[in-house]
C-alpha cells in the first residue's frame, strides 16, 4: 500500500512536470489543481475499498443519501470499469459513505418521496446520473421545508406555553415567568405570592413582588439578568415577608 502511495505521488508530479510553461508550473490554480489531484490519488492507492475509484466511486457518493434501490445502483455500476460488485459491496460502501464525517444517513422522512421520485424518472428512461441529481435536489427542497415546518411547530408551542402560564398567572396558580400579552415585563407567581421583573434603562432587571398587575410593587433587588433574579427568586418566595 506504502508503495502504491508513493507511485501515485510521483506519477502526478512527473506529470505536472512536463509542462513546458513555467509560468504554468507555478500558477497558484495549477499548484491547487494538482494538490487536490495528489490527494484523491492518495486516498484511492490507500483506500481499502479495492473495486472503487473514478466514476465508480464519485456515483455511489453522490447517490449515497438518495435512497437508490441497492440492486438498481449496483446494475448501473457494473456497466462502469472495475471489478464485479454484488449487492453487499454496494450497500456497505454506501454505509461507509454515510459514516463519514459531515455524512449523515438518508432521512427516514425523505424515503417514500424519494422511492416514488425515482421510480417515476426510472419509468420515464432517465438515466442513473441524471436520478440522482434530481434526487439531491428534491432532498434539498424538502429539508427545507421539514425545517420551516419545525420551526413553525416550535413557534406556535412556545405561544400555547406563554398563554397556558399566562392563563395560570391571571387565574392566581403558580407559573413560570410569562409575559402578559406579550408586554415587555414578566410575571410569574411562587408560593402563591406575584412577581414582576422588569429591565432598566441600563440594561439590568428589577424584581418587585406585587399584588395585582397594575400594582407599582415592592423593589426586591437589581440583577445582571433573569436567570439570577430567578434565583433570587427561588429562597425569598418561600420565606416570611413582611407586611406591606
Amino acid at each position: 500500500m506504502e508503495n502504491d502511495r508513493l507511485y501515485a505521488v510521483a506519477s502526478k508530479l512527473s506529470d505536472y512536470v512536463k509542462s513546458p510553461s513555467l509560468r504554468h508550473i507555478r500558477d497558484p490554480h495549477s499548484i491547487q489543481k494538482l494538490a487536490k489531484e495528489i490527494v484523491q490519488a492518495v486516498d484511492r492507492a490507500s483506500s481499502v475499498w479495492e473495486k472503487w475509484e473514478g466514476p465508480r466511486e464519485e456515483l455511489a457518493k453522490a447517490a449515497a443519501p438518495c435512497w437508490i434501490p441497492a440492486d438498481d445502483l449496483r446494475t448501473f455500476l457494473n456497466r462502469l470499469p472495475g471489478p464485479v460488485l454484488t449487492n453487499t459491496d454496494v450497500v456497505q460502501r454506501l454505509r461507509a459513505f454515510n459514516e463519514e464525517p459531515y455524512s449523515t444517513y438518508p432521512n427516514d422522512d425523505l424515503k417514500a418521496g424519494c422511492l416514488a421520485l425515482y421510480e417515476a424518472e426510472k419509468a420515464q428512461g432517465t438515466e442513473l446520473p441524471a436520478i440522482i441529481g434530481t434526487l439531491q435536489e428534491h432532498i434539498e427542497l424538502e429539508e427545507e421545508r421539514l425545517r420551516r415546518e419545525q420551526e413553525e411547530t416550535y413557534r406556535r408551542n412556545q405561544e400555547e406555553e406563554r398563554v397556558r402560564r399566562q392563563q395560570r398567572f391571571l387565574a392566581g396558580a403558580d407559573c413560570g415567568w410569562t409575559q402578559i400579552d406579550k408586554s415587555e415585563v414578566f410575571y410569574c407567581r411562587r408560593n402563591g405570592r406575584a412577581f414582576r421583573v422588569a429591565r432598566a434603562k441600563d440594561k439590568r432587571w428589577n424584581l418587585y413582588r406585587i399584588k395585582t398587575l397594575e400594582d407599582a410593587g415592592a423593589l426586591l433587588g437589581t440583577y445582571q439578568g433573569r436567570r439570577e433574579a430567578s434565583t433570587t427568586l427561588e429562597k425569598i418566595a418561600y420565606e416570611p415577608e413582611p407586611q406591606w
